[in-house]
Formats: C-alpha cells, sequence, structure tokens
C-alpha cells in the first residue's frame, strides 16, 4: 500500500497512508474472509519515511483520505493530532460501525476534518473541491466502493497530471479495458457496485480523452512505481 505526499505553499498534504506499526493487530480486525485470502507485506509506515528524511510529519496541513478503509488509514496511527481530512459522507461511515472501519474508529488522536464539496463541475463531475484555489489539488466525490470515496486530481508545476483513484479499480487494467472488480470482491468490499461500475465508465472516458493524465489505483504496485520516491521527489 501507498501514501503520497504532495507539497504545497500553503501546505503538504499526505494521500492515504497505507500500512501502520500495528499491521498485525490492524489485520486482525477484519473479516474472516479478508484474513484468509489476503496477503501483506510490512514495510516501513510513511511517517517514519518522512521524519527519517527530516520531514516533520507534524507540519503536514492534513492527510486526504481515498476512503476508510483499513489499509489505507492504518498509518495515521503514527500520525497523532495530523487533520485527517474527509467528506461528510466518510465520516458517518465512520461513524456508523462495522468491521471495514474499525481500524478508523481505533486510531487515538483522530481529528476527522470533515469537508463538502461544491457545485462546481470538474472533469464532468457535478462537483468538486479545489482545495487550494489553484487547481492543483482537486478532489471529486466517487462514492460506491465506500459511501464518501474520493478522487483526487492533482496537477504539478511541470503540468504532469495525476488521478489518485483509491480503490475505485485496483489496477489500470480496471481503466483500460474498462472492467470492474470480480463479483466476490465486490461483493465483500464495495457499498455500491452500480455506483462502482458508473465512476469506472466516467473515469475511463476521462483517460480516454486526457490520456495525459496519469491513473494510479492505490493497490496497483506498477503504476504507483512510476512515481518519483521521496525525498528525491520533493526537491
Amino acid at each position: 500500500m501507498t501514501a503520497i505526499l504532495v507539497r504545497h505553499p500553503r501546505g503538504d498534504l499526505l494521500f492515504d497512508t497505507g500500512f501502520g506499526r500495528r499491521l498485525e493487530q490492524h489485520l486482525a480486525m477484519q473479516p474472516a474472509l479478508m484474513r484468509a485470502t489476503a496477503t501483506f507485506s510490512k514495510g516501513t509506515p510513511a511517517a517514519e519515511q518522512l521524519a527519517a528524511h527530516g520531514f516533520d510529519p507534524a507540519r503536514l496541513a492534513g492527510v486526504v483520505i481515498t476512503h476508510a478503509h483499513w489499509d489505507h488509514v492504518s498509518g495515521l496511527d503514527s500520525l497523532p493530532g495530523v487533520p485527517v481530512w474527509v467528506t461528510a459522507a466518510e465520516s458517518d461511515f465512520i461513524a456508523g460501525g462495522g468491521d471495514m472501519t474499525s481500524v478508523a474508529r481505533s486510531l487515538d488522536r483522530l481529528e476527522l476534518k470533515p469537508y463538502r464539496f461544491a457545485d462546481r463541475p470538474y472533469l464532468g463531475f457535478t462537483q468538486s473541491l479545489d482545495i487550494w484555489g489553484d487547481g492543483s489539488i482537486v478532489l471529486v466525490p466517487a462514492a460506491g466502493h465506500t459511501p464518501g470515496s474520493v478522487i483526487a486530481f492533482i496537477t504539478l508545476p511541470s503540468g504532469a497530471r495525476y488521478a489518485l483513484l483509491g480503490d475505485l479499480v485496483w489496477q489500470a487494467e480496471g481503466i483500460d479495458l474498462p472492467a470492474e472488480r470480480p463479483w466476490l470482491a465486490r461483493t465483500l468490499v464495495d457499498v455500491d457496485a452500480q455506483a462502482v461500475r458508473a465512476n469506472i465508465a466516467h473515469v475511463a472516458a476521462i483517460h480516454r480523452r486526457f490520456p495525459q493524465i496519469r491513473m494510479l489505483p492505490a493497490h496497483d504496485a506498477r503504476a504507483m512505481a512510476a512515481l518519483p520516491v521521496f525525498p528525491a521527489a520533493a526537491q
């Protein structure tokens, strides 16, 4: 799993966190079928990687989570007190209980910062949130995998563009083909498979029209490997 640091003069943001220090404990909180069918490798938590290179994680303006499933929030255990930006719908999803958000509820000093979208169209989405007001980081609602899932569109000063898809799809082929998850996976992890299907079709259309936007599913190691790695990427 990955965490992506986006630096900006008005505030640096971390998108998702990947796994934290208590990976085994967090995995044990998941449904039995998920534990039985999934394999994970423990790496260095994002906060520790940042700190090792002289970046104080406490200076983050926030952590923006694409959704609140455990493998995207586990690393928050190393980021106490950092604001966690979530949609209002995802905040309600966390509070509503269930195994899939049990890790989020278990975290100490979890400071949720709910936000709402403006009625401003962006790439065909009817609503959006331009975080810093300059088009560099734009969030759009992509409910379906969870009630408050989001996609983040990032535009760098160089003009390079990325779409952080979270778990809309697990591999880039989900957009290229396009294709949704297998039936069992949809049943286990998606709250609204029809909404996921519609969002996949929408993003696939964006990809065809704007092939320069690099699509980054959170679980696709091949796609993520193309990104520059901190700290060199921050220079």
